[in-house]
């Protein structure tokens, strides 16, 4: 079942996502050969302490930490770790925020340093399929469209979209319905009504869309170890567009 949010949870929602967004914002100040992702947990939960909020995460299913931190072929779900990062790395800081029992969930990938050319393209090929989804999150669309467009698009440019994560509903619980696949077909899926909120986060791959899991039953990396990225937000349904929840761009 897909629940509606009124006005006033939406605006709840707002709050814990602008909450996010200061974090992503500190972190890319802080982002830079030599960190660990230790360091990173560390302050993200401290940083979420101080604001009032909650790292919704943390103790979900088992998993242990406020962020995850996924490193260059690491898809998703990458636990934090006391290794430096290296110029060159590209890492992933993903996480869900509660803040006054409101949810919001954003991801973004960080270059460490100076990275190739190829991963440049990575991080702008999977940021601009973001938007071009988001854009397709409109009253009376269907989900499929998003994952239409997002797929056209990045395999366009001859990456791929990994099939096996997904976006999702968000509300009083991290995972709710609509699933928001970000391959597919268009005209296909629940309708888009005003009142859904629900995450756009399109992971792209340099090469195969092919998935393995690490050991530790978390963690997702590609299969052919080449690099991957991720970008996310938390989107409001209104009759006037989408609202992006976890916007990182200050008012």
């Amino acid at each position: 079942m897909i629940i509606l949010k009124s006005e006033r949870e939406i605006e709840k929602m707002k709050k814990a996502g602008e909450v996010l967004a200061s974090v992503h914002r500190q972190l890319a100040k802080m982002i830079k050969p030599g960190v660990t992702t230790w360091e990173i947990e560390e302050f993200v939960d401290k940083y979420l302490k101080k604001q009032g909020a909650v790292p919704e995460q943390k103790g979900y299913r088992g998993y242990q930490y406020a962020t995850c931190a996924s490193i260059n072929d690491e898809i998703c779900h990458g636990f934090p770790r006391k290794e430096p990062l290296k110029t060159g790395d590209i890492v992933t800081i993903d996480m869900v925020v509660n803040y006054n029992g409101a949810l919001a969930d954003s991801a973004w990938s960080y270059a460490v340093g100076q990275i190739s050319e190829e991963d440049e393209r990575l991080l702008d090929v999977t940021k601009k399929a973001l938007y071009i989804g988001i854009e397709q999150a409109q009253v009376g669309n269907r989900i499929g469209d998003i994952g239409h467009a997002i797929q056209t698009y990045v395999e366009g440019e001859g990456l791929s979209v990994v099939r096996d994560f997904i976006g999702h509903g968000i509300g009083n619980a991290i995972h709710e319905k609509p699933d928001v696949p970000h391959y597919g077909l268009p005209g296909k899926g629940p309708r888009i009504k005003e009142g859904m909120v629900f995450t756009i986060e399109p992971m792209v791959n340099v090469g195969t869309y092919r998935m393995k899991m690490d050991n530790n039953g978390w963690t997702s990396r590609t299969e052919d170890g080449k690099n991957s990225a991720q970008y996310e937000h938390t989107i409001a349904i209104t009759k006037n567009g989408p609202i992006i929840l976890t916007d990182q761009e200050e008012a």
